[in-house]
C-alpha cells in the first residue's frame, strides 16, 4: 500500500454467520488492514447454535488453496462503468487491485463522434480498467478500445510504472481477443488496440481464439489461455522471453481439465498450479442454474507443467447474492498468498463486484 493511504475494510456479515466468528474475523481484519475481511466458513452454524459446537469446515483443496475457507474481502462494490466485472489482478507492490469490465453503452470516448451502444462496444472489444485501493476505493480508470472481452488479465509493476497484460486485437464478430498486449496503465487515458505503440504477441497456436493472459510475478511467468475448436489449452512463458521476442513456451497444455460443458470465467497462474474459474449466473427455478441448487461455480486446479488435475471444488460462499455470476480469479501474493475470485452482483441500474479470498492449505 502506498505511504499515507489509509486502509479500511469493506466487510459485512452475511447470512448464516455466527456472532462469535464475525467478532474474531473483524479483529483479524483490523489487525491486518487492506485486503482483509470476514471469514465465512462453508458450514458455519447460525447465531442460535452453541458456540462450543462450532468447527471449521474440512479442507477442500484445489492446488495450494483451501476452497472451504472463504473470506469476504469486498461487499458488492461499484466499478467505474455500470457493466459487470470480467477479471481482476493485483499490484502487490502497492496493494492495488485492477478490475476489467466491458465499457458501457452511451459513452462518448476520445476520438468518437457520438455515443456507442452496449452491444456495439461488446462486439468491438471495448474495455474499462478500474484501479482500486486494497480497501475498495476507486483510484483511477483507463479505457482500452478494440482489445477484447477481458476474461483474464495480469499486472506487472515496474518501478513507478504499472503494466497491464491484456487480451488484444478483438475479433470483429465475437469481441474476444486473438493476441495479448502489454500496455501501461495511465489514469484517464483512452488507448486503441491498433495504436502504433501497442505491441501484440501471438503466443497461442495458430488458429486459436479467445486468447487471454495472466501473470505470476513471483516467478516472472506469463500464462496464455486459448481455445482451439472445442478444446481449451494453456501455455506458460517467461515474461522476459516474450518481451525479447521469444515465443517458445516453457510448458504447453493442449487439453485442460474440467471445462467440458462449463462456462470459462477466468484463470490464474501461481507457483505449480493453474487455477480455473467456471460457472454461470443464477437462472430461473426451471433453468440450468437455479439459486436453490447452490450455484454451479467451481474452482479447479491443474499442474502448470503437465495439466494433470490438482483438485476441483464447488464454491458455495454467499448464496444469497443477487445474480451471482463468477467473474475473475487471481492470486494476491502479499502479505500472504490468497486465491481471490469475484462475483458480479446486480443492483439497481448497474452491476457491482463482490470479492472473496481463499487461504493456503494447512
Amino acid at each position: 500500500m502506498s505511504p499515507g493511504r489509509t486502509a479500511r475494510t469493506m466487510a459485512t456479515p452475511g447470512p448464516g454467520i455466527s456472532r462469535r466468528s464475525v467478532l474474531v474475523a473483524g479483529a483479524a481484519s483490523l489487525a491486518l488492514g487492506g485486503l482483509a475481511g470476514v471469514t465465512l466458513w462453508a458450514d458455519e452454524e447460525t447465531e442460535e447454535s452453541k458456540e462450543g459446537d462450532e468447527a471449521p469446515a474440512a479442507p477442500a483443496i484445489a492446488g495450494a488453496f483451501d476452497i472451504a475457507r472463504p473470506t469476504r474481502l469486498w461487499r458488492p462494490t461499484a466499478l467505474n462503468d455500470t457493466t459487470g466485472p470480467q477479471s481482476l489482478a493485483f499490484d502487490d507492490t502497492r496493494g492495488d487491485v485492477y478490475v476489467v469490465q466491458l465499457a458501457q453503452g452511451g459513452l462518448t470516448l476520445r476520438g468518437e463522434k457520438g455515443p456507442v451502444d452496449a452491444e456495439d462496444r461488446k462486439r468491438a472489444g471495448d474495455l474499462c480498467v478500474t484501479r482500486f485501493s486494497s480497501a475498495g476505493e476507486r483510484l483511477g480508470r483507463m479505457y482500452l478500445r478494440g482489445f477484447g472481452h477481458g476474461v483474464s488479465m495480469g499486472v506487472e509493476p515496474e518501478g513507478d510504472t504499472v503494466w497491464l497484460w491484456m487480451e488484444s486485437q478483438a475479433h470483429p464478430r465475437t469481441g474476444y481477443g486473438r493476441a495479448v498486449a502489454r500496455v501501461r496503465f495511465r489514469d484517464g487515458a483512452v488507448l486503441d488496440s491498433d495504436d502504433r505503440g501497442v505491441r501484440h504477441h501471438r503466443l497461442a497456436p495458430k488458429g486459436s481464439s479467445r486468447v487471454h493472459p495472466a501473470v505470476d510475478m513471483t516467478t516472472g511467468r506469463l500464462l496464455i489461455s486459448y481455445r482451439q475448436g472445442e478444446e481449451h489449452g494453456y501455455s506458460v512463458h517467461r515474461l522476459q522471453d516474450v518481451l525479447a521476442g521469444k515465443e517458445a513456451p516453457l510448458h504447453s497444455i493442449g487439453r485442460a481439465a474440467f471445462l467440458k460443458g462449463e462456462t470459462f470465467q477466468g484463470c490464474a497462474l501461481h507457483g505449480d498450479y493453474i487455477y480455473q474459474l467456471t460457472g454461470n449466473p443464477y437462472s430461473k427455478s426451471d433453468g440450468r442454474n437455479p439459486r436453490d441448487s447452490g450455484g454451479n461455480t467451481y474452482i479447479s486446479a491443474v499442474h502448470a507443467r503437465t495439466g494433470e488435475p490438482a483438485g476441483r471444488r464447488h464454491v458455495s460462499v454467499d448464496p444469497s447474492l443477487r445474480y451471482r455470476e463468477p467473474e475473475g480469479i487471481a492470486v494476491r501474493v502479499s502479505p500472504e498468498p490468497l486465491l481471490c475470485m469475484g462475483f458480479s452482483v446486480k443492483t439497481s441500474g448497474r452491476r457491482n463486484i463482490a470479492l472473496y479470498g481463499f487461504e493456503q492449505r494447512r
